[in-house]
């Protein structure tokens, strides 16, 4: 195993930075087979970034750690700079909602050379400032890590795909080490903390948050966190946190009275 991550090239994608076309068993999600997954939505950050996110219940947002901050100077973004479009489809959101608390796990360092020891820990959790209303976004489950060859999928923004979300559900698990789960799904930059989900009992279950995208030889993969231990970590500090029983760990947590609902996007 360790030879596997001599020969990754590792890109974080917490901003858009380049295009590609859609290959492989990426399909560009219609309105009529998005509804399944209206509680994946778009994180936009201070109007310079955005990354994928997915609610796991109707007021909290999974997603990477790395997207908090500016690439450029590796501030950490406030909350108010912080937005949640949820089924975003073709320029438009199911419900739109702002943040109040914005946590990245405490093991994560933004900055750092070690990009694969901190994808281990590249989990953030962020609070909206209202529960979503709309009865057909449903939050997801969780599960436990899957095992290698276990078929899993994506759904995911892209520079691309900016205004609507794809799916990929032909990918499976390469490897898992360490905290870090290692896929084939191939993704693009916009896909950081994208929900990679199981499908259990027929019902999709998300068992990892897309981290970087990575090359292994010539072959593209993905490379995420795996969930149970780093979120149920995140959790628990964050209601501490909320609670007022625990300091904020990182510059990136960060807590702001409650907003009012934003309507939908135009």
């Amino acid at each position: 195993m360790y030879r596997l991550w001599i020969v990754l090239y590792i890109l974080f994608i917490a901003l858009p930075a380049r295009a590609e076309n859609v290959t492989g068993s990426r399909v560009l999600l219609s309105e009529a087979d998005s509804g399944q997954w209206e509680a994946v939505g778009r994180l936009n950050f201070g109007g310079k970034s955005f990354c994928t996110g997915a609610l796991i219940e109707s007021d909290l947002v999974l997603t990477a750690a790395h997207c908090l901050y500016d690439v450029d100077t590796g501030r950490a973004y406030r909350p108010d700079e912080i937005e949640f479009l949820a089924g975003w489809q073709r320029g438009r959101a199911t419900e739109t909602r702002g943040v109040r608390t914005a946590l990245a796990h405490p093991e994560f360092g933004y900055t750092g050379d070690n990009r694969v020891m901190r994808v281990a820990s590249d989990l953030a959790l962020l609070r909206l400032d209202q529960p979503m209303q709309n009865a057909s976004i449903v939050p997801f489950d969780t599960a436990p890590t899957p095992r290698k060859g276990d078929q899993v999928g994506v759904v995911a923004f892209s520079l691309k795909r900016a205004k609507s979300p794809t799916l990929q559900d032909l990918c499976s698990v390469i490897a898992r080490q360490a905290g870090v789960l290692v896929t084939s799904c191939d993704v693009d930059f916009g896909a950081s903390g994208a929900p990679v989900f199981e499908m259990i009992n027929g019902t999709p279950q998300i068992v990892s948050v897309v981290a970087a995208k990575a090359e292994m030889g010539k072959r593209k993969i993905s490379i995420g966190t795996t969930l149970e231990q780093p979120l149920r970590q995140l959790k628990m500090l964050l209601k501490r946190l909320e609670s007022g029983k625990a300091a904020p760990l990182t510059v990136a947590s960060r807590v702001l009275p409650k907003r009012r609902i934003l309507a939908g996007v135009q």
